[in-house]
């Protein structure tokens, strides 16, 4: 990981598009501050497409795609990505998995919700998990005593056993049965919504992130961008960003962004 400021002006003015996760990487201590919701607002102004790309469930991210200044939301860790049509006064809403698959692996889910909450002690269901559509949280920090890492990695472990895919935010043991992921459904997304190629353009992207779910994007996007807080995964993150930003949380997030608007002005 390279210091921010040591971004090159033609690499950071050359950026289109930034997505960028939510949980302590826009948030900070769970809040979104004044300053890193304004710098959503100046990229969106300036020109730049952003989208959110986030573990949240479908609930919250309809909210997100219809009143945070940005062209769409990957919720879910992937299952699906919600962009509001203005002009025509319509959400699009496109899921990776139809209804009644998503419904069947409801009750497949229910059989992990059952072991976890019995065999880790301390682990409670998401508050958020009400909103969701196609996956499981298991909250281990967010509204729980935070858990030690051998109880978050038994969590992980739980849903693998059971067949499912898991991955681990900085808040949420997240797990669901389907193929998707994050970075396939951001390359719908960019392809259906903005026009992108982010296989053949991928260095004009930056994604934003904090955790490990966030390793797939970290390691396909050249320019990906960590707060600081990502260094607290280091040795346990199978990629770190390209670049990374002195202050932790949405105060990181404010300095990525700032850095782009400066190289595009």
């Amino acid at each position: 990981m390279r210091p921010l400021a040591e971004m090159p002006d033609d690499v950071a003015a050359g950026i289109r598009c930034l997505f960028a996760d939510i949980d302590d990487t826009i948030t900070t201590e769970g809040k979104l501050t004044a300053g890193a919701y304004a710098a959503l607002e100046q990229l969106a102004e300036a020109g730049m497409a952003v989208a959110l790309i986030t573990g949240r469930p479908a609930g919250w991210c309809d909210m997100i795609a219809r009143m945070w200044p940005v062209a769409g939301v990957v919720g879910e860790n992937g299952a699906f990505y919600f962009s509001y049509d203005a002009a025509a006064r319509r959400m699009i809403r496109v899921f990776d998995a139809a209804e009644p698959t998503r419904e069947a692996a409801r009750g497949r889910l229910a059989r992990v919700r059952e072991r976890v909450l019995a065999e880790v002690p301390g682990a409670a269901v998401s508050a958020d998990q009400l909103y969701r559509e196609a996956d499981l949280a298991i909250d281990f920090c967010e509204d729980v005593a935070a858990l030690p890492e051998p109880q978050i990695a038994r969590i992980k472990a739980i849903f693998e056993e059971e067949g499912a895919i898991a991955k681990i935010s900085s808040i949420h043991v997240n797990g669901w049965f389907g193929s998707w992921d994050k970075l396939t459904m951001s390359r719908r997304f960019a392809a259906e919504r903005l026009g992108l190629d982010i296989d053949a353009d991928c260095e004009t992207v930056v994604y934003c992130g904090d955790s490990p779910n966030d390793a797939p994007m970290f390691g396909f996007f050249p320019n990906s961008c960590g707060v600081a807080n990502v260094a607290d995964f280091e040795g346990r993150i199978e990629a770190l960003p390209g670049w990374i930003a002195p202050s932790r949380g949405g105060a990181g997030f404010v300095e990525i962004a700032g850095r782009l608007l400066e190289a595009r002005r």
